[in-house]
């Protein structure tokens, strides 16, 4: 039997607020919010960045209230360029952390943001992403 394909395509973020959360994440970090749904069993968002195949949900679905808001540490984002996404982050009002180059090859350099409850991310640059994206620009819209 082949082995499966396992794809990571979810990663439930715990916040305090889901409107703000919406805010800082689709506004301020340039995530695309895929849907909002609010009914009288829930209250969640997905958003997903640029580019990826995976996306966040956040709300009030029964497995993240058993999150406190800003447990998430550390989830790691890839860009092609940290410089310039660093940049563009602070433009729109998120504090970052320096940019620290842990090793000279590719995929050595990082800087980190927190959403307003302090979930923590890992920014790396990947300057291969430029022009080998994970997901085909044709498959994007």
């Amino acid at each position: 039997m082949p082995e499966m394909d396992w794809t990571l395509e979810v990663v439930i973020v715990p916040v305090s607020d889901l409107e703000r959360a919406v805010e800082f994440y689709r506004d301020k970090v340039g995530f695309h919010l895929d849907h909002f749904t609010r009914n009288e069993y829930m209250q969640v968002a997905q958003l997903t960045p640029r580019g990826s195949g995976c996306s966040i949900v956040i709300g009030s679905l029964p497995m993240q209230k058993e999150m406190a808001p800003g447990s998430l540490k550390g989830t790691q984002l890839v860009v092609a360029d940290a410089h310039a996404a660093r940049e563009q982050l602070a433009s729109r009002g998120v504090e970052c952390s320096d940019i620290v180059v842990i090793d000279e090859r590719d995929g050595g350099t990082f800087f980190g943001f927190s959403d307003p409850d302090g979930n923590s991310w890992a920014v790396q640059q990947l300057k291969a992403r430029a022009e080998r994206p994970l997901i085909p620009h044709e498959w994007r819209s």
